[in-house]
C-alpha cells in the first residue's frame, strides 16, 4: 500500500489480474507469448485483457513515487491470479484471507472501462464501467432410463436435455434498463439527434456498431448453453445427460433469475448453480468518476464520457463484500476501425502502442489526483 497524506480520507484500491486465457497457437499469425511489436501494435495474449491496464498502473505509480509525490488517499495496489477462472483462488481467496488489504477503502479501480468508441457521426464516447452483470454458471441434469439404442425409449435423458436447452434458447428474458445502461443509450441517442425510447432500446443499440453485441446483452438477463455431455457408446441410451449454461443476470435479479431458469427448463431438469457471483452497480455521478472525466478530457478534449454495464465480470465482485464500489477504468484512445471487444480472448490479441501511451498519460493524471 501507499500511505495517504490525509488519514481521514477513505482508501482506494487499484487492482488488476495477471492471468490470461489459453490460446490456440495455430490460429495466431504471431507468437502469442512474445509481445511482438508489429504494425505499431503489441501482439500477445493479455495485451488487451489485461496487461495493458497493469502496465498503466505500474508505470504511473513508478513515475509519481520517483518524483516524491504522495497521494491524499491511501492506495492499496493488488494484483490477482485466477480471474479468468472465476477468481476462487485469486480475488475471492485474497479478500477472504487478507481483508486488511482492503481496510477503509470505498472504491476499487480495475478493468474494463475508459476505452473510446467512435460513433458513425464522429462523436467519441469513452465508456466507464459502473456496473457488471452477475454470474450463474449452471449444470443442468436430465435423468432417464438407460437401455439399448435399437429399442423404443420414451424416457431418454438426451431428449429431455435437448428440449430443455431448446426452450432456454428460445426464451426471451424481460428487458430492464438499469441506470448504467440508460446513461449510455441516452447519450448515444442525443449524439444522433434522437430521443431514447425505453420501449425500443435496440434502435439505439444498433447505432453502437461493434459495441452493439456487448450492450445488447446488458438489456436483460441471458443464458447461453456452452457444453453438453451424455453417453459413452453409440448403441447405448444413457441414463443421464448434462448441459452447462453460462447465465448472466442484471443487478437486482439474483433470486428471480434462477427461478426463471428452473421454470423454463421444466421440472424434470435439475439446475445446480456451480458458480454464483454478484451483480454490481456503482453511481456514475461521483467524485471518483469526475476525476476520470477530468483526466480523459485533458488528454482528449473531444471526449464524451458515459457509463456502461459490463456483460461479464471482474475481480471487483470479490471486493464488494466490504462495501467497495467497483469501477472499470483502463483508458484507451482506440482507432475508429478497431473492433476492440472482439480482441478479448480472441486470436491475434493486440493493442495499439499509441493507445497504450494515451492510457499511461491519462492514468498518470488520474492517479496523481487521488
Amino acid at each position: 500500500s501507499i500511505e495517504g497524506a490525509d488519514k481521514n480520507l477513505p482508501g482506494i484500491v487499484l487492482h488488476g489480474h495477471l492471468d490470461v486465457v489459453p490460446v490456440e497457437r495455430d490460429k495466431w499469425s504471431k507468437p502469442a507469448f512474445e509481445a511482438i511489436i508489429d504494425q505499431n501494435m503489441i501482439w500477445g495474449r493479455g495485451a488487451v485483457d489485461m496487461k495493458n491496464g497493469n502496465a498503466m498502473i505500474l508505470a504511473s505509480l513508478y513515475e509519481l513515487i520517483k518524483s516524491g509525490w504522495k497521494p491524499k488517499r491511501t492506495i492499496s495496489l493488488v494484483f490477482f491470479a485466477d480471474e479468468e477462472a472465476g477468481g476462487l483462488f485469486g480475488s475471492h481467496y485474497v479478500t477472504t484471507n487478507y481483508p486488511e488489504y482492503f481496510e477503509n477503502a470505498t472504491e476499487a479501480i480495475g478493468e474494463v472501462g475508459g476505452f473510446s468508441h467512435t460513433l458513425s457521426n464522429g462523436v467519441r464516447l469513452y465508456l466507464i464501467e459502473t456496473a457488471q452483470k452477475g454470474i450463474a454458471w449452471m449444470k443442468l441434469t436430465a435423468k432417464g432410463t438407460a437401455g439399448h439404442g435399437s429399442m423404443t425409449n420414451n424416457d431418454n435423458a438426451i431428449n429431455k436435455i435437448a428440449t430443455a436447452i431448446t426452450n432456454l434458447s428460445a426464451h426471451k428474458f424481460p428487458i430492464t434498463i438499469k441506470d448504467s445502461v440508460r446513461g449510455l443509450l441516452e447519450e448515444t441517442a442525443i449524439a444522433h439527434g434522437m430521443k431514447f425510447d425505453e420501449n425500443d432500446p435496440e434502435k439505439v443499440v444498433a447505432l453502437l456498431g461493434t459495441l452493439a453485441k456487448l450492450v445488447s446483452a446488458t438489456l436483460s438477463d441471458t443464458a447461453n448453453p456452452t457444453m453438453l455431455s451424455a453417453g459413452y457408446k453409440v448403441n447405448v441410451i444413457p441414463g443421464e445427460a448434462t448441459a452447462y449454461v453460462d447465465g448472466r443476470f442484471l443487478p437486482g435479479n439474483s433470486e428471480t433469475f434462477l427461478k426463471e431458469i428452473k421454470t423454463v427448463v421444466g421440472k424434470d431438469i435439475s439446475v445446480e448453480a456451480e458458480t454464483l457471483d454478484v451483480a454490481l452497480e456503482a453511481p456514475f455521478k461521483s467524485g471518483i468518476v469526475e476525476s476520470m472525466i477530468n483526466a480523459l478530457s485533458i488528454e482528449d478534449p473531444a471526449a464524451k464520457v458515459v457509463p456502461y454495464m459490463l456483460s461479464g465480470g471482474t475481480d471487483a465482485k470479490a471486493m464488494s463484500k466490504f462495501g467497495i464500489k467497483g469501477y472499470g477504468f483502463t483508458p484507451l484512445l482506440l482507432p475508429n476501425d478497431l473492433d476492440f471487444t472482439s480482441l478479448f480472448h480472441g486470436h491475434d490479441e493486440r493493442i495499439p502502442i499509441s493507445s497504450l501511451q494515451f492510457g499511461a498519460r491519462t492514468m498518470h493524471r488520474f492517479i496523481k489526483e487521488l
